[in-house]
């Protein structure tokens, strides 16, 4: 990491847990040197890049101030955000955080779902290619593991001056900002939970259309690797938007390739609790017989299948909301193309029922 990315990633948590509000002045150029130890030159660079974000603006004579990045007076007030769903368990919490956000800074929010389908997606670019109220998309990507026909109209977009910032996964093929988890390293955290409690047989069930599925497996490996464990493909089960809304009959043969597994990441807590019923229609009790990790720690993770409740990683939900709305500001304040937006949350492993150690 650069050294002037120290007092970046220090004014931007103070800013966005209100400490530092619009029209605050920041401390001196000898404060920072100071308190960070670092030369004037580098202070000076970081106060440049936040200034070039939009985050702060020197004023002679007097010093930097938090700059106010109110939306202006004009007809560029609305954030379009569009997300694959609206009844997910992730996605009303994160909805609220980000309009909660856009509003205190004066903007609107117009949602728009694509029911995680590339027609639905391009029916929306296109209308966005029409408007001229909008100042920025805040966009979850749809099936994002695989190729979009719909990434010429994306780069339309951003070479008219849209600004983009994706949620939860991103495209590869755009070099563009994004705010998530981190999910091979939350992937990485919850394998390596199961193999701390003393598992060395792990299976996974993993999404293959979106670039989550893809970034947890990075994860998985990683653990089973770092752990010294043993590694077949035969463990490895990939399923698709389809398979879920299919729910229980979708994951039946996933469990014959998981025998001589003791224990299962899975891709979230849906898919844990589909699984999870499947293996005791079948017999299994839980965990004495499997072992079971998922993600999001939703309501269904606590509640739990059976009595069995199901441990989890947590999804910041609300949070990624706010942290999304708050850089997506910050990139329409921005003079640079895309601006320092991106961010990756880390969670750990919240252990219940569903984990026994060997």
């Amino acid at each position: 990491m650069a050294k002037y990315q120290k007092i970046i990633d220090w004014i931007n948590e103070n800013i966005d847990c209100g400490k530092l509000g619009s029209g605050d002045k920041i401390p001196s150029e000898n404060e920072l040197c100071e308190m960070f130890g670092l030369s004037r030159q580098t202070v000076r660079h970081a106060i440049q890049k936040l200034s070039e974000d939009g985050l702060l603006e020197s004023r002679r004579g007097s010093g930097t101030y938090v700059a106010d990045q109110h939306a202006e007076d004009g007809n560029k007030s609305v954030v379009a955000v569009v997300t694959t769903y609206v009844d997910d368990y992730i996605f009303p919490s994160t909805i609220r955080g980000i309009e909660s956000t856009l509003s205190a800074k004066g903007y609107s929010m117009q949602l728009s779902f694509t029911n995680n389908t590339t027609g639905k997606e391009r029916q929306i670019l296109e209308d966005l290619m029409d408007r001229n109220d909008v100042a920025g998309v805040i966009m979850e990507p749809v099936k994002s593991a695989l190729p979009n026909p719909n990434i010429g109209l994306y780069k339309k977009l951003i070479d008219k001056g849209m600004k983009f910032l994706f949620i939860n996964s991103y495209y590869p093929e755009l070099d563009m900002p994004h705010v998530s988890i981190n999910d091979e390293e939350c992937a990485y955290r919850a394998v390596k939970a199961l193999a701390d409690a003393g598992h060395k047989s792990i299976g996974c069930v993993l999404k293959l259309d979106d670039g989550q599925g893809r970034e947890r497996y990075r994860g998985y490996l990683r653990a089973m690797t770092e752990c010294g464990l043993s590694f077949t493909y035969d463990h490895v089960n990939w399923i698709d938007t389809i398979d879920i809304k299919d729910g229980k009959r979708a994951l039946s043969r996933v469990k014959e390739r998981l025998k001589g597994c003791t224990a299962v990441f899975c891709y979230n807590d849906q898919v844990a609790g589909m699984l999870m019923q499947v293996l005791m229609d079948d017999g299994m009790k839980l965990p004495r017989d499997m072992s079971v990790i998922g993600m999001d720690d939703s309501d269904m993770a606590k509640i739990g299948v059976a009595g069995v409740t199901i441990s989890s990683i947590p999804h910041p939900k609300a949070r990624l909301g706010e942290k999304a709305a708050q850089n997506m500001i910050r990139l329409i304040h921005s003079t640079n193309k895309a601006g320092s937006a991106t961010y990756e949350f880390a969670e750990d492993v919240i252990l219940r029922d569903s984990v026994r150690t060997i």
